[in-house]
């Protein structure tokens, strides 16, 4: 017998060859990879299910409800959606959210771009501005709108003794149901332009100044350069921005705060949005049922509203064509 097959022999008796060989995997290495990455996401994916699923399935299910606030649940199908599209305050409230809308998503567009383009230089003090103007947005929205409200009053507010001071008449910016909505809109401008700022200046730092050098040396004038080179490479960063300034104008906290704070929806209904006139029926009338059927039907426009920006921008992804 030769040394290699006495060897086997051993191998084969002790069960050796068994023990430091190892048994071939059931799952490929792209399932394993697969496997880990569902256990790593598994802990958010149950913190979104239980904290955000089953609360929106609660709110859903209980617009088909008539709720007393005591614990008493009576089904009424459709009902509440009946009153809401038959309810005159919560139409003209759509129609001043569709305002806000339209003018607050271009104009936090047009702002945060605007305060990034001049931000974006290699001035002295440049971060001290930077600073500055990222400020209103970490205070809260509370005491901001106590100032803008003391700021903003009749007579002795600031902003009217300003215009008198250089010979223009003052107006009554927050009982006017001219002026109510368009200050409103300001203030929530003046607040959220520092944290686009922020967004958009990340986005302009991540092009490469080498295009901005190579356009120069073939002529481009500034405005060119403008619109050939940095909006078109902007593009996830636009997407991103007016994504969640969409949705911070249909349903934020600021439409709320500032809202509650300065003007409790008046004048005349003028900057009644309806994520405070949710607030209203739901804490002030107790009528729980109802304000849940009009989130419910706002959280299907906010997602429509989503879906049309992805087919419009293509989601901002790149075209190569």
């Amino acid at each position: 017998m030769t040394l290699p097959s006495a060897v086997d022999s051993v191998e084969a008796a002790t069960g050796l060859r068994s023990q430091a060989e190892p048994r071939p995997s059931r799952l490929s290495r792209k399932h394993r990879e697969w496997l880990a990455a569902y256990l790593f996401l598994l802990p958010d994916a149950l913190g979104l299910f239980l904290f955000l699923g089953v609360p929106m399935a609660l709110a859903l299910s209980l617009g088909f409800f008539q709720v007393d606030g005591f614990g008493h649940y009576t089904y009424i199908g459709l009902d509440n959606y009946r009153q809401m599209f038959n309810d005159q305050v919560f139409l003209d409230s759509l129609r001043v959210t569709g305002k806000y809308v339209l003018i607050l998503v271009p104009g936090l567009y047009v702002t945060g771009l605007g305060l990034a383009l001049l931000v974006n230089q290699k001035l002295p003090m440049i971060p001290i501005f930077r600073g500055m103007i990222f400020v209103p947005y970490v205070i809260s929205l509370v005491v901001v709108a106590l100032v803008w409200q003391f700021m903003l009053v009749n007579r002795i507010g600031m902003v009217n003794k300003f215009l008198s001071r250089i010979g223009l008449e003052g107006q009554s910016w927050l009982g006017d149901p001219k002026y109510s909505l368009g200050s409103l809109l300001v203030v929530t401008i003046w607040f959220l332009a520092g944290y686009y700022m922020i967004i958009f200046l990340a986005g302009l730092q991540e092009i490469p100044r080498e295009l901005y050098d190579a356009a120069r040396i073939d002529g481009a004038s500034a405005l060119r350069m403008f619109r050939d080179l940095t909006l078109p490479l902007l593009r996830p960063t636009s997407f991103f921005v007016l994504l969640i300034s969409l949705v911070t104008a249909v349903a934020g906290q600021q439409g709320f705060d500032l809202v509650y704070v300065m003007t409790q929806g008046g004048p005349a209904y003028s900057t009644n949005l309806v994520v405070f006139y949710i607030y209203q029926q739901a804490f002030q009338f107790s009528h729980y049922g109802y304000a849940a059927a009009m989130a419910s039907f706002l959280v299907v426009v906010l997602v429509l509203l989503t879906g049309i920006l992805f087919a419009v921008t293509k989601g901002g992804r790149f075209d190569f064509d």
